[in-house]
Order: C-alpha cells, then sequence, then structure tokens
C-alpha cells in the first residue's frame, strides 16, 4: 500500500487559502479510496426549534483548516497512520424526511462497502438513525455512547416518527442497538415528565449527567462508560449541544450547565482502543455562532474521532 496522502502543507500554502475540505485533506475522487472517510450530511429538516445546522458541515470543514496532523494527546499521526479523505456531502432531499433518510443509508453504506470508516458531520440529529442502520447491517447490533443535552429517545413530534429527538427510540425498536451496551452523556435539563426517564431506562440506557462528569472526573466516567460497552462494536454519536452554550452556542435546542470542550475531548480520548465502528457530530447551527466557537469545537471533536479511528486501524504496508 503507499503512503497516505495527508493534507496540503501549510508551510507552502496559507493555511486561509484553497478548498476548505476537511483539515485541507484530499477530497475521496483525488485518492481513490480510503480508511476512514470524513461526509457532511447538510439536513436539518427533522430540528424542533431553530434550523441551521444543514450549514454545519461547511461551517465544520471552514474551522478545520487550523487542525494540525500531530495529535500529541493521543499519540498518532492520524493522517499518516491512514487513508483519510473528504468525501465531500450527502445530499438529500430538504423536504421529505423519509427519502432523506433512506438516501443517507444508501449513501453511508455505499461508503462503508468501499472500505470507509465514517465521520460523519451534521446537520440534525436525525441522521444518525440511518447511519446506524447502515452499521449493523455489516456489524449487527452496535454499542452506542450519545453525547448529547437531551435523550433522543422520544416517540412522536407532532406525530412524526422521525425527527432529531428521536433516532435513538427508532434504533431500539428496530434491533439495530445492543441494549447491553447504550448510554447517553451530558444530558441535563427539564424533561416532558419523569416517564421520559422511565421510558429511556426501559430501552437499556445508562446515563451520566453533566453534573455527574463535574462530581466524578473524567477518568472515572471513562472507566464506567469502558465498563459498559466492553469490546462491541462501538458507536459514537455527538451533539454539539452536549457543551454548555459558553462553549458552543450555535446550535439549535441550547440547555444551560454543559459540559466544556476539555472535558468532552478528554472523554473520548479516554477511548482510545475501544472497537469503535463509525461516529458523527451533529447539530452545529452557525447562524448563532460566535467567532466559530462552535465549530471550531466540533472541527476538534471531529479530528479527535478521526484520530481514535486512525489507532484502531492497522498499519498500512508501504510499497518498496
Amino acid at each position: 500500500m503507499t503512503e497516505p496522502r495527508g493534507p496540503v502543507d501549510s508551510s507552502r500554502v496559507p493555511r486561509f487559502a484553497g478548498p476548505a475540505t476537511f483539515a485541507r485533506l484530499p477530497r475521496l475522487d483525488e485518492v481513490g479510496r480510503c480508511d476512514v472517510a470524513v461526509v457532511g450530511v447538510p439536513f436539518d429538516s427533522g430540528v424542533s426549534y431553530r434550523p441551521g445546522a444543514r450549514f454545519g458541515p461547511s461551517a465544520v470543514r471552514e474551522a478545520s483548516r487550523l487542525l494540525r496532523p500531530y495529535h500529541p494527546g493521543l499519540d498518532v499521526s492520524p493522517f499518516a497512520a491512514v487513508q483519510v479523505a473528504d468525501a465531500g456531502d450527502i445530499a438529500c432531499n430538504p423536504f421529505d424526511i423519509g427519502e432523506a433518510v433512506e438516501t443517507i443509508e444508501h449513501a453511508a453504506g455505499e461508503l462503508q462497502d468501499a472500505g470507509a470508516r465514517l465521520v460523519t458531520i451534521g446537520g440534525d440529529h436525525t441522521i444518525a438513525l440511518p447511519l446506524l442502520r447502515s452499521l449493523a447491517r455489516r456489524h449487527g447490533p452496535v454499542a452506542l455512547l450519545h453525547f448529547d443535552a437531551h435523550l433522543d429517545t422520544w416517540d412522536t413530534y407532532f406525530g412524526a416518527e422521525y425527527t432529531h429527538g428521536t433516532p435513538f427510540r427508532r434504533a431500539v425498536e428496530e434491533g439495530i442497538l445492543d441494549t447491553e451496551a447504550v448510554g447517553h452523556v451530558g444530558t441535563r435539563g427539564p424533561l416532558y415528565g419523569k416517564k421520559d426517564l422511565e421510558d429511556d431506562r426501559r430501552m437499556g440506557f445508562g446515563i451520566v449527567t453533566s453534573a455527574d462528569v463535574m462530581r466524578r472526573g473524567v477518568d472515572e466516567v471513562v472507566d464506567a462508560l469502558r465498563q459498559r460497552i466492553g469490546d462491541r462494536p462501538l458507536y459514537l454519536s455527538i451533539d454539539i449541544d452536549v457543551l454548555d452554550p459558553a462553549h458552543a452556542p450555535g446550535t439549535g435546542t441550547p440547555e444551560a450547565g454543559g459540559l466544556t470542550s476539555r472535558e468532552l475531548l478528554e472523554i473520548l480520548r479516554g477511548l482510545a482502543g475501544t472497537n469503535l465502528v463509525g461516529a458523527d457530530v451533529v447539530e452545529v447551527a452557525p447562524a448563532y455562532d460566535h467567532a466559530e466557537i462552535t465549530s471550531v469545537a466540533a472541527s476538534h471533536v471531529a479530528y479527535d474521532l478521526v484520530s481514535l479511528l486512525a489507532l484502531s486501524a492497522p498499519s498500512p504496508e508501504k510499497t518498496p
């Protein structure tokens, strides 16, 4: 296997110049195949409050220009360890949620069939369901760690079954999650009623609230999460509103009392060595952002996800 093609050299081309692919990586059509694909899904027709996450992928890519090729926290150069490429956006119907879900599932499946593991940039959280469907066809039911201010296990909104607040209830109902190894991290804020928690518990979810992270600390939380998921195939789904609005104002349903960006990144880094098979970061709504605070945070989250996938991949064989 040839050496992976990495980002544009910032000592030759200034970071503010040229196309804004994720981390200035090559496009998938420039390398032919990749081990890790960063793909956007500019879709937000499933939101219940503030729209705008359809512009998330482009904002995160723009903010990622400053990312560098070596990750000291994980001691990995992800773009040299494996071929990472920007696979562009999955273009889906903004007026028909059912059709959009089918489009995302099919496109994600094609990328996976070509050998890529995906880091997907949303878009709203509706997109997690088709992504999980495509993974379950390859791995069977997967473990899930869901980082979010909200449970996203509600039944319907206005009678609609497919929204950004319902993907994980649908995933449980469809049997695509391993309900022995599913959990929420960072939840907080008011609910519609205590039944929300009771329903969530019956579906198998464990909860680590943002207050738990504050009181117990990152290391203890990571140990508990690792025990819960074991060596099962793992999917990480990260709603940027898991962060406090001070760290992520640009999102559709902000809640006070969230994680810091440092806490989130350190928890993710603590998951190194798990059997990660895919991940997403969603709900970046740049119209509500300030000085790119949210998109910068999301770009670093995506970078950590790419790095975790690179760490779990075999070293590429180099041609003489």
